[in-house]
């Protein structure tokens, strides 16, 4: 019966994230009330503060989750390529704004949330130290094969990184940038740091 009664907590505890995490994309992580999660999902406040006790707390939460679930993505993709080159296309494909991941829009809020709040800061950080580092896995490989060339893989995950950041703010925030014109760039960005023809990331 424990056992069962645990189980029952865990998965509403999923649910609720999910739901959560479905409301921050359309409203925000700022404007985010528990009083909109408890009315999507169709039960009282009270639960949402059982399972995590604060507001902040279940926004921290359903941001880890967001991204979790889209590094997850990135992960399996990654996995099943053949070679450094089918990694970094597979890579770019499944995650940010020149892929499907619609957790997206809540990384860029949480960048102007992380300033104030440290525990969305720290959970920001970590994520990003993992996306550079599937990069810098990738290159590393690349240039090891002989696929890339690359005189410092952790440099050009900086600026690749750093070049992602910036477009997709410019796409999905000012608008002056076009999908199109964001995956263009980004291929012909990475290929000059990895040594190859921007067309075999296409």
């Amino acid at each position: 019966m424990g056992t069962r009664s645990r189980r029952t907590v865990d998965v509403r505890r999923d649910e609720i994230l999910a739901s959560t995490t479905d409301l921050v994309d359309r409203l925000g992580l700022a404007a985010l009330r528990v009083a909109d999660v408890a009315k999507e999902l169709g039960v009282s406040p009270a639960l949402v503060f059982y399972h995590f006790g604060t507001k902040d707390a279940l926004v921290a939460d359903a941001f880890t989750y967001a991204v979790e679930r889209d590094m997850s993505r990135v992960d399996a993709a990654v996995a099943k390529a053949n070679n450094p080159l089918d990694k970094m296309r597979r890579a770019l494909k499944s995650y940010g704004p020149t892929g499907a991941a619609a957790g997206w829009r809540i990384w860029i809020d949480a960048w102007a949330l992380a300033q104030r709040e440290p525990t969305i800061g720290a959970v920001l950080r970590g994520f990003d130290e993992r996306w550079r580092s599937v990069l810098q896995a990738i290159i590393t490989e690349g240039v090891q094969s002989g696929d890339f060339t690359c005189t410092d893989p952790e440099a050009s995950v900086a600026q690749i990184s750093a070049s992602l950041d910036g477009l997709s703010v410019a796409a999905l925030v000012y608008r002056s940038v076009t999908r199109v014109q964001l995956r263009q760039w980004m291929r012909e960005g990475i290929a000059r740091e990895i040594g190859i023809d921007p067309a075999a990331l296409a």
